[in-house]
């Protein structure tokens, strides 16, 4: 028995319509997992080396992970993976939500795409049984119409859909599919993938259950956690308010980027402004439901109401705090209106929340500067804080449409196109950075610039235990950070590929994903299994990148995100991060070449990856 998983993943190939399944055998869930480590192993072995992201080889990965549909806590997250048409290189992102334990219920531990159909379709996983089926009529639709669509095409109301919207048809680069109306695998150009193989959507619906190992222990740490979280102030705050709750405060101590990264929130945007932003200053006016992903006990999303303001939107969704920040305090921008409609456009259009925001960002400190017209911005006077602007201007992004066009393949895109503005990117090789400043939490330096995935905050590492207020002694001594850096980046490979939701470690329990993936699996996690095990899921997803061709010298952070120059004001003031040395730091005890980046032979050959050792030795 197969314990935490169902056993099977689909591989479509659209271009030929064949639908082949694939038994999910015990040696490679016990080596990488689920979510984004079975992805790599599956896109390493199968993709070819150079292949398009948007052409017929590029493969597109949907995968659980053991913890989806165990009934344990948080367990609700699954994984995309593919090559970005962003980066070029190796990408996975993952959300929360309904579908990944629904494709569960239907009979699958993943879906595999590759091919492009001739015309456009959509996936049907039902009852242990996958079928295409045409989607030329909801072709142009967006992604929450495509989802009522779906469910009445199917007869099957309580189905879960992933489906692109139009930005996603139109292969803009930082479109990305959307599930449940509003949670996202936002990052990285996983909506152009889909939108270049004519992929409309993916409908899953079961009522299989995943065979647990022992459901009386799930049960027992479920009651752990949900005590422990009632003495959480965090899990309270984040449960009430959401991710929004401390945005305001965020904008203020350095946390939130301001002005395109390139101002101060106490200077620039103000007590006022940011107080604006935060969820509790608004969340009463508006809220008319909780939302809680499958199987959270803190439920930190919310469904809306907003009549008001200048774009009456009816029944929406909370914006999370990635959305408020980049549409808010990166933009000088305080006019709540403007953000609901700009997160609603995200939402049904199918678009990364926080490349779209950062995007608008780079344009309007082009503006600004004079370095943009308002002829080359298609008349949009795009000055600082400007919400009627910022929504004017992402409406055309979602449309694709004039200036659109260029800025929704993103940034950096945008920069080349125009050939001017590279110096107000703020980027990670070619991605738009997160919503949380690496000059507050260093360590983020080292993850956004050399994690195979750049410009991710939900990765492991130094930076993300510093932002969750984990007490890691002075964060701005560089001398001996390698050790930590590896061990709590490869701690966290495991609960990605789990299936586990970040918020988890509000309950405060120590070592309850290991604890719950003994109980789903029968499997040991003891600390040397999750560095071994993590190590090899980032090590096969970094020579991913490595058989791409680039090296560390490819891989790039903007200056201002790493405090050069320094900031002369406000609480991150003369913070200049070593990402040198911690980066140094890091690959010394993960074992990869300081130039090259590679692993050694033996490193590889240790870990069981000598599939991949014969590519580089």
């Amino acid at each position: 028995m197969l314990y935490g998983y169902m056993g099977k993943m689909l591989f479509v190939d659209l271009t030929t319509g064949a639908i082949e399944e694939r038994e999910l055998t015990k040696d490679i869930t016990d080596k990488y997992i689920g979510g984004y480590g079975i992805g790599a192993k599956v896109l390493y072995e199968e993709m070819p080396k150079g292949a398009d992201p948007l052409g017929p080889e590029s493969i597109l990965g949907f995968i659980t992970g053991p913890a989806n549909g165990s009934k344990a806590m948080f367990g609700g997250r699954y994984t995309l993976v593919c090559k970005s048409p962003v980066t070029g290189g190796w990408n996975d992102a993952n959300s929360g939500g309904y579908f990944g334990p629904e494709l569960k219920k239907a009979g699958f531990d993943a879906v595999f795409i590759k091919g492009i159909s001739p015309t456009p379709v959509y996936l049907y996983v039902n009852e242990g049984k996958a079928e295409l089926k045409d989607a030329s009529a909801i072709w142009g639709m967006d992604a929450k119409e495509t989802w009522e669509a779906l469910k009445e095409a199917t007869g099957q109301p309580k189905a879960r859909v992933v489906a692109i919207g139009p930005s996603g048809e139109k292969m803009a680069y930082i479109s990305c599919p959307i599930n449940d109306g509003h949670r996202a695998p936002g990052r990285g150009g996983g909506g152009a993938v889909m939108g270049s193989k004519k992929l409309k959507a993916i409908v899953a619906y079961g009522t299989k259950e995943t065979p647990v190992f022992s459901p009386e222990k799930v049960n027992a740490i479920n009651r752990k956690v949900t005590a422990a979280l009632k003495e959480s102030p965090p899990a309270q705050g984040f449960g009430e308010y959401g991710t929004g709750v401390g945005t305001g405060a965020s904008a203020l101590n350095g946390d939130s980027p301001v002005k395109n990264w390139g101002g101060v929130g106490i200077v620039d945007y103000g007590e006022e402004a940011a107080g604006k932003v935060a969820t509790p200053t608004f969340d009463k006016t508006y809220k008319t439901k909780k939302y809680a992903c499958a199987n959270c006990p803190m439920g930190c999303g919310a469904e809306y109401e907003v009549n008001d303001g200048r774009w009456p939107l009816g029944p929406t969704e909370r914006p999370e705090y990635e959305t408020l920040a980049a549409f808010g305090s990166t933009l000088l921008n305080s006019e709540m209106d403007s953000i609901f409609k700009c997160n609603e456009i995200c939402n049904r259009y199918g678009l990364d929340t926080i490349s779209a925001g950062m995007t608008v960002a780079w344009a309007m400190e082009c503006y600004n500067e004079g370095v943009l017209s308002k002829e080359e911005l298609d008349g949009i006077d795009l000055k600082w804080g400007d919400g009627a602007a910022i929504v004017a201007l992402t409406q055309k992004i979602a449309d694709c449409e004039g200036v659109g066009a260029v800025l929704a393949n993103g940034s950096a895109y945008a920069a080349k196109h125009f050939g001017k503005g590279a110096e107000y990117l703020q980027t990670a090789s070619g991605i738009e950075l997160p919503m949380h400043d690496p000059k507050l939490a260093p360590g983020f330096a080292r993850t956004y610039k050399f994690d195979p995935t750049p410009g991710r905050h939900v990765k492991g590492g130094l930076g993300l235990a510093q932002a969750s207020g984990v007490p890691l002694g002075d964060k701005y001594d560089y001398r001996s950070t390698g050790f930590l850096d590896v061990t709590l980046t490869t701690g966290q490979e495991i609960n990605n590929a789990a299936g586990f939701c970040l918020f988890l470690m509000f309950s405060g329990v120590q070592g309850a994903e290991a604890e719950y993936l003994e109980a789903i699996t029968g499997n040991s996690f003891k600390s040397q299994d999750q560095m071994s095990t993590g190590l090899r899921i980032l090590d096969l997803r970094h020579s991913f990148n490595l058989r791409e061709g680039k090296r560390l010298a490819d891989m790039t952070i903007t200056d201002r995100a790493v405090g050069k120059p320094p900031q002369t004001a406000g609480p991150l003031a003369g913070v200049d991060i070593d990402v040198d040395r911690l980066s140094a730091n890091f690959f010394a005890f993960a074992g990869w070449d300081p130039e090259t980046g590679i692993p050694s032979k033996r490193s590889y050959e240790n870990l069981g990856l000598d599939f991949v050792a014969k590519d580089f030795y």
